[in-house]
């Protein structure tokens, strides 16, 4: 793997790990502040959540300037990792069917930003 895909993948993890923490501090706000909900918050978080993975895979896309398939899915594959693995050692709890569900949605936008970040922010030369 090139230098330039683990410095894509490096920015697309800073951008899903950064936006999760700022918008696991406004839904923890909300929770505490106003009357906003358990049902609401499993809904609002998974939508938030496919919307960061999209985000972080159109950074990833942007930066390796190719392949932009492969680096959005890296990118969500290496946040599913480290999810699991979280959850797994620190909680003893493997994913259950629908966290499954929802990191393949995860996948499946992160890919999909992936090839928007490539095909959105490449330079093509024309001569």
């Amino acid at each position: 793997m090139k230098n330039q895909y683990v410095v894509a993948l490096v920015y697309g993890w800073i951008a899903i790990f950064g936006l999760m923490l700022l918008s696991s501090t406004i839904l923890a706000l909300l929770l505490k502040f106003s009357n906003f909900g358990e049902p609401a918050l499993s809904w609002s978080s998974l939508i938030i959540g496919l919307l960061i993975l999209f985000i972080g895979g159109l950074a990833a896309g942007a930066k390796a300037k190719a392949k932009g398939w492969a680096i959005g899915g890296i990118t969500a594959l290496g946040f599913t990792l480290f999810i699991f693995l979280v959850q797994y050692l620190g909680f003893n709890q493997s994913f259950s069917l629908e966290q499954s569900l929802h990191h393949l949605g995860f996948l499946f936008v992160a890919v999909l930003g992936g090839m928007l970040g490539v095909n959105s922010f490449a330079t093509h030369d024309e001569k």
